[in-house]
């Protein structure tokens, strides 16, 4: 079994080592190819793909002319050797260079096809003739050394120290004739030949300490370990010479001695020093060798053992003390020595140092938090700190511990204040220092005022974590010397950083740090409900600085936001919080004088910022903001009665002296706010009246709601319409709808209430008259309107005038069919006004409709001609049936008077259209005359007989021809033109 798993590993490590060298000898080929590019030879090593192979194996060939004229077979691949560089004769360089000025433009063209075309090949004859006997033979005596050792120890042959002595010197016979094979490289011929007996006798001396202190236990564990470790030693410095299986071997056999003679009491000390000076040793030979994979490799394989040996019992003591010390040194000091400045290098540093600094927070957590734990972890903030300073490549890395620190000084169950204070003090020096010194010099980047800020803020919240109580609203006034002390650090960043670039958003953003942790100790200070007077100190503070850019009025808005936040939900009693949002909406005439203070901060707030802020949609919010915020104050202390008309009192002096549109449209829609439930209520009566239902003024809000609530929105509106929307287009027009709907229906309840008290409710008997003189209202203000040139406002209330006529005395509640009384008398009665409102609305609106389209004006001359015949018909009614018109049956003579009245109509409507030379009300008066002819011969003369049906029919012949000449007349004197007209 152990024969078996050293030949599998035996496999693994040549198999990487195969490809790890053809990765190396492909990138040492490009570079050679780079150089020669630029010097005017990029051809040379990137020719036809087809002879690639055979002109690389030319090149690798030596100077000096070899012993045996055979040569190996060319590999598929061409290589270039590491160690000892191809040389190229004077005449092949010039032969090369004149090959590339012929073909220089071809070969970079194929440059790209070619690198992503390659693809590795297989040679049988290369593979199993050039490349596997070589590694092969070096395995080989590799376990030729193996089986000696174990031969001679089973065979009793020799004691175990001269079996020991004897592997040794099998192995250092490999070495030998590995330096031998390397001095006689010209007639080797190939490198990889020391390579084989080098390895082969690291290998072998592995083995035979291995099998000796562990397998069969000869010698000590200490002994064998200290063979293996002087073995790892000599793999490291033989690498310098042999190369990469040296090296690979040092690697893999270094992190696997302790484990391979390892007891169950492991020596903690000699093992973290041995691991150290392995780990130190390979990452030293990687960046001399320019290998970043085997210094990545040997700091992970350090950290990894630190893993494992943290898994371990928890150390104490001294081991606790050299762990410390070793994760340090991987964590904070090695990282430093891969070297570079690639983004490979970068993430290394980074690792480790995030790595130790986790397995250094794990092992203050095992220890219990102590003195000697905390203060191994800030050996390793020290050391970042020391680097951090001395190499920029290190300052990511020390942000990283930064972050672990304050993450592991919020983990700490039940600290002490004043151990938890020191630990935090020396964790703010050594992680914030730096970055400040950094910046003081004039070399911050972005890193190091995000540490500093960070770092900060991060110590501040493990403060609060571990020792505030936030839900008592208790003052904590050493906290908040805490947090304000620690708000000096980002204070002093934006201080150094402020002269190149005071508005780049690291600046601010350290200075976003700084104010925020001013506030918390503000916060800390104060009682939960002073708490948003910290918000105007801020933001007036962040405002004063001289020169103003977007990033820091951000952090004054910002300021201003929270501020709102902490008066809206900070944590106080709920009664207090319910009596606060009563009396905000005018529920609860108890004042709140702590209330009034907590927003008079947040109005402070925003309206210093509304007043140093730029123009546009942030300075319009920060308006409206305080506007709020300044209505929530007031309304703690004022009565509800008197808030609406603060609102509109306060809301008109900014619209006549104040530019403030945003503090106007918050003002104007609280004052909206304030009316619209009064307007529901109007609403909802006003449906009702639209289906039927008569509308009565206890339907209605009352008189001390419309005053109290809808008139300052009134007066609000009508002053801000007259000043500070005078010519403003869009909101001039939403702020007189808004005054065209609340004048409205302000006016409407107070003449409802007016006229019930002056008339009486009696809705049939005074129905037709309150809206006769409601319609005649609308009309004069529409005639008042069109004085001042209002012309829209004139038509929409006319309109309106119109509609209320045409739907409710018209149709709904018209006294021919509903009940409603028009007088005793007829003529002098209800009837007269009620139509004559309604007629005059009609020629109103049809004086100022447009010109075109003509058809607006026959549509109000038909309805002017129905409204007239209805009136007619409403009289004749009222003669017959007395004050209720739809009382009673309508007889004979009143039936027959019907046809009689259409016609005298028709003969009216057609002499007024002659006399007007309007064409509308001659047709109007053929479509009654045929309607009444219509009813005289369908209807009427139905019920007639003997001399009745006859004067009947001849009165109707003489009117039919009269008309017939009159219209026939008209016709002849009007023309051609007035009927195109």
């Amino acid at each position: 079994m152990d024969i078996l798993l050293l030949a599998l590993l035996a496999g693994a490590i040549a198999w990487l080592w195969r490809r790890v060298d053809a990765l190396e000898l492909t990138v040492a080929r490009l570079q050679a190819e780079r150089v020669a590019w630029g010097r005017g030879a990029a051809a040379a090593p990137l020719a036809d793909a087809a002879e690639e192979t055979r002109e690389g194996a030319e090149l690798a060939q030596p100077a000096v002319p070899p012993v045996q004229p055979a040569q190996p077979a060319p590999s598929a691949i061409p290589r270039v050797a590491r160690d000892a560089a191809p040389v190229v004769t004077a005449s092949a360089a010039s032969e090369q260079t004149n090959k590339a000025s012929a073909s220089y433009e071809p070969v970079a063209d194929s440059l790209l096809r070619n690198v992503l075309n390659w693809r590795p090949s297989f040679d049988f004859e290369d593979l199993f003739g050039r490349l596997l006997p070589i590694w092969a033979g070096g395995v080989t005596l590799a376990v030729a050394g193996f089986f000696l050792v174990r031969w001679s120890i089973d065979a009793g042959l020799l004691t175990p120290p001269v079996r020991v002595v004897l592997a040794g010197l099998f192995g250092l016979a490999l070495i030998a004739g590995a330096e031998v094979a390397n001095r006689w490289r010209d007639r080797v011929a190939d490198p990889r030949v020391a390579q084989a007996l080098a390895g082969a006798g690291l290998a072998t001396l592995y083995a035979a300490f291995y099998l000796a202190g562990s397998q069969y236990g000869l010698i000590g564990s200490t002994l064998a370990f200290v063979g293996l470790a002087l073995v790892t030693a000599a793999a490291i410095a033989l690498s310098y010479r042999f190369g990469l299986p040296c090296a690979v071997l040092g690697l893999v056999g270094g992190f696997a001695a302790p484990a391979l003679v390892g007891g169950e009491e492991a020596n903690l000390p000699l093992l973290t020093l041995y691991l150290g000076l392995v780990t130190a040793g390979l990452t030293l030979t990687g960046k001399q060798q320019d290998r970043v994979w085997l210094g990545m490799a040997s700091l992970a394989g350090g950290l990894g053992w630190g893993a494992l040996l943290l898994l371990g019992a928890a150390p104490r003591g001294g081991d606790l003390v050299v762990l410390g010390i070793y994760l340090v040194l991987l964590g904070g000091i090695l990282p430093t020595l891969t070297g570079g400045s690639g983004r490979l290098h970068w993430l290394v540093r980074v690792g480790a140092a995030a790595i130790a600094a986790l397995q250094l927070a794990a092992l203050v957590h095992q220890g219990g938090y102590g003195v000697l734990e905390w203060g191994l972890y800030l050996l390793l903030g020290a050391a970042l700190a020391w680097f951090g300073w001395r190499s920029p490549a290190m300052r990511e890395g020390n942000a990283v511990a930064a972050a672990v620190g304050v993450a592991l000084l919020s983990m700490w169950p039940d600290p002490a204040a004043t151990g938890f204070a020191s630990v935090a003090a020396v964790l703010a020096i050594l992680f914030a220092a730096v970055p400040l010194a950094q910046i003081w010099r004039g070399h911050g980047r972005t890193i190091d005022f995000a540490q500093a800020s960070g770092v900060a803020l991060g110590l501040s919240a493990a403060s609060y974590w571990q020792f505030g109580h936030f839900l008592r609203g208790e003052s904590e006034p050493l906290l908040a010397l805490a947090s304000f002390a620690l708000a000096l650090i980002p204070a002093m960043a934006v201080w150094l950083g402020w002269n190149p670039a005071p508005h780049t958003r690291r600046v601010v953003g350290a200075g976003a740090s700084a104010t925020a942790l001013a506030g918390v100790a503000g916060l800390m200070v104060l009682p939960a409900w002073a708490a948003p007077v910290v918000a105007p100190v801020l933001v007036a503070g962040v405002l004063g600085l001289r020169r103003l850019e977007s990033g820091w009025l951000a952090i004054a808005r910002g300021a201003a936001i929270v501020g709102l936040l902490l008066a809206l939900f900070l944590p106080q009693p709920f009664p207090e919080m319910v009596n606060e949002i009563e009396r905000a909406i005018g529920m609860n005439a108890e004042a709140g004088w702590p209330d009034l203070l907590r927003w008079l901060a947040v109005t402070a707030a925003f309206a210093v910022l509304a007043w140093r802020g730029s123009p546009g949609r942030w300075r319009l919010a920060s308006e409206a903001l305080a506007a709020l915020a300044g209505y929530i104050a007031v309304a703690q202390v004022l009565p509800p009665d008197a808030l609406a008309w603060s609102v509109a009192l306060v809301a008109s002096l900014i619209a006549w002296r104040l530019p403030r549109p945003g503090a106007l449209a918050a003002l104007l829609g609280i004052a909206a706010l304030w009316a619209i439930p009064a307007l529901i209520h109007w609403l909802d009566g006003g449906v009702e009246a639209l289906v039927g239902i008569p509308l009565q003024s206890g339907d209605l809000p009352a008189l001390k709601t419309v005053a109290l609530h809808i008139v300052p929105l009134v007066v609000a509106l009508a002053v801000a319409l007259a000043t500070a929307l005078r010519n403003d287009g869009a909101a001039r027009r939403a702020a007189m709808m808004a005054l065209g709907v609340a004048g409205t229906v302000a006016l409407h309840t107070a003449y409802r209430h007016a006229f019930a008290a002056v008339a009486g409710a009696d809705f049939v008997a005074t129905g037709m008259m309150q809206r006769t003189v409601w319609e005649a209202i609308l009309l004069g203000a529409a005639w008042l309107a069109t004085r001042q040139s209002w012309h829209r406002t004139a038509l929409s209330l006319a309109l309106a005038g119109l509609a209320h006529f045409g739907w409710f005395t018209l149709m709904l509640h018209n006294p021919l069919w509903a009940e409603q009384a028009v007088g005793t008398l007829p003529v002098i009665d209800a009837l007269l006004p009620a139509y004559a409102v309604g007629l005059l609305t009609i020629l109103f609106v049809r004086r100022h409709l447009p010109q075109s389209p003509a058809f607006l004006r026959w549509i109000a001359d038909a309805a002017a001609m129905a409204v007239i015949a209805l009136y007619a018909l409403s009289e004749l009614r009222h003669l017959f049936a007395g004050s209720l018109p739809v009382a009673g049956t309508m007889g004979q003579s009143e039936d027959l008077l019907r046809s009689l009245l259409g016609i005298v109509l028709a003969v009216g409507f057609l002499w007024w259209g002659a006399r007007s030379q309007q064409r509308s009300w001659r047709i109007g008066s053929l479509v009654l005359m045929v309607l009444a002819v219509a009813k005289v011969f369908l209807v009427d003369t139905a019920g007639l007989g003997g001399l009745a049906r006859i004067a009947s029919f001849m009165a109707l012949g003489f009117s039919l021809i009269g008309i017939g000449w009159f219209y026939s007349r008209q016709l002849r004197g009007s023309g051609k033109a007035e009927e195109s007209a």
